[in-house]
């Protein structure tokens, strides 16, 4: 599965993306890049705000504009800092990456590509709604 995505295309495009992003509060811009279906590259920045919480990470940029282009399913991503490092998303981005990778999403580390599910155990996802309500 790995040798199918091309993890150094996804590292320039968030390279790229980042140098767009808007954080002159923290100074530490970030962009994310994922593959999509079909292969579509997405993109997004981290846009913050001088309401410090009302700032939105690149992870979720890139998701936004993902599902804004009709992309619904991510199939890898990566995401860098100002100097081009890769950087491994928080929590709650990782969160918002399962809803839209699922567990088996390669996500990029300075180790290589991991699925989530590794970074996520026993993740809250979709599925735990339909049990709560009695789907099936």
């Amino acid at each position: 599965m790995t040798a199918q995505i091309d993890f150094d295309a996804l590292r320039e495009a968030a390279k790229e993306v980042m140098t767009r992003a808007y954080a002159p509060y923290s100074g530490f811009p970030v962009g994310a890049a994922g593959v999509g279906e079909q292969g579509h590259i997405v993109v997004g920045g981290n846009v913050e705000n001088v309401s410090y919480g009302l700032g939105v990470c690149a992870e979720v940029s890139m998701v936004a504009g993902a599902v804004s282009a009709g992309v619904r399913h991510l199939s890898a991503v990566s995401v860098c800092d100002a100097r081009g490092a890769i950087l491994t998303p928080c929590g709650q981005c990782r969160q918002v990456l399962l809803e839209f990778g699922g567990p088996g999403l390669l996500v990029d580390s300075a180790d290589g590509p991991r699925p989530l599910g590794e970074l996520l155990p026993a993740a809250f996802g979709p599925e735990d709604l339909a049990r709560g309500r009695g789907d099936r």
